[in-house]
């Protein structure tokens, strides 16, 4: 069994790399080719937390995973991961672990590529502006995976904590240099949407994060952080607005995603709105932007094959260079 942490993936695994492992986890699942229970969720509220358990199987890969990845916001305070994971590869054909992978890390990869793959499949060409709202433990992949996925010029940062808005803003111009766009951060949120072509909400905000008024024609928005039926970051005026709303597991958001459920529950949309699965798009069996003034919205929960697309890729690279500590 291999064991691979932050600083082993780091060091055989791209972003760009991560955005296509997602790619092909979105089409196994939409064309039915990936086992994926919907994950048991199990509150502790005591400590504002949330244990999730996400296992997945891939038949014609040969390989299953089980990702467990517990979710408790209040870490931010402590310079604690918010998501503490691992993820649990395992050999199809065995049903013997081949690895245990830094899951923290291949969540934060797998779920910026998410967004990546939104943008690179449905974003304009020309997109130039980015915003990006939240600055949390996921913020670092979901702002490099715009840039990977768009040549953008300037993307606008907003954090309600002013000092972590700042030093993230900081940190991220060192460590994203190499894709030469510039960060800004954003006095508001409306002041970080205005503009933008791509928008990332990343929150594990109650009640939106943005004002739809401000989401400008073209723009497509990927939103993130709201996992559970409570949690709300998308103005739900956006979508009467949007021409098309994309997901990655239609099944798995409308069991979850409150940026769905609530707008369904008090009439602003209907199912007749939605458009169906990303992994569709990129399958060819669903158009994507058909013009430069559409608003595209993609909603994300996070699904176990995108754990275990990035997992067996990142597996792979490390096997192929000789990284990682054998465990006997």
């Amino acid at each position: 069994m291999l064991l691979l942490n932050r600083e082993d993936i780091h060091s055989v695994f791209t972003m760009k790399e991560s955005i296509e492992a997602v790619k092909q986890a979105f089409m196994l699942y939409s064309q039915g080719k990936s086992e994926v229970p919907l994950r048991t969720n199990i509150q502790a509220p005591k400590r504002n937390g949330t244990f999730l358990f996400m296992p997945a199987y891939a038949e014609d890969m040969d390989c299953a995973s089980l990702k467990i990845v517990n979710i408790f916001s209040d870490n931010i305070k402590s310079g604690l991961p918010t998501a503490p994971a691992q993820v649990v590869l395992i050999d199809g054909t065995t049903g013997i672990v081949s690895a245990v992978l830094d899951g923290t890390y291949v969540t934060q990869l797998r779920t910026g590529a998410a967004s990546g793959a939104a943008f690179d499949a449905l974003a304009r060409k020309d997109a130039k502006v980015g915003a990006l709202i939240g600055t949390g433990g996921q913020a670092a992949t979901q702002l490099e995976a715009m840039l990977c996925a768009r040549k953008l010029e300037t993307v606008k940062i907003y954090d309600l904590d002013p000092g972590r808005l700042n030093a993230f803003v900081e940190r991220m111009s060192k460590e994203l240099a190499s894709y030469g766009a510039k960060l800004v951060a954003a006095a508001s949120s409306d002041d970080a949407v205005r503009d933008a072509d791509v928008l990332v909400t990343m929150t594990p905000s109650l009640t939106p994060v943005f004002i739809a008024a401000a989401v400008k024609p073209g723009c497509t928005i990927s939103c993130v952080g709201a996992y559970q039926p409570h949690m709300q970051e998308m103005d739900p005026a956006i979508l009467p607005r949007a021409s098309k709303i994309y997901f990655d597991s239609q099944s798995a958001v409308l069991a979850e995603s409150g940026d769905i459920l609530k707008p369904l529950a008090d009439g602003t949309i209907t199912e007749d709105a939605f458009t169906g699965e990303l992994g569709n798009v990129l399958l060819g069996n669903l158009v994507g932007r058909e013009n430069d003034d559409e608003i595209i919205v993609f909603e994300t929960v996070g699904i176990g094959t995108q754990d275990l697309m990035a997992a067996k890729a990142i597996y792979d690279k490390a096997v192929a260079a000789g990284v990682g500590t054998h465990w006997e």
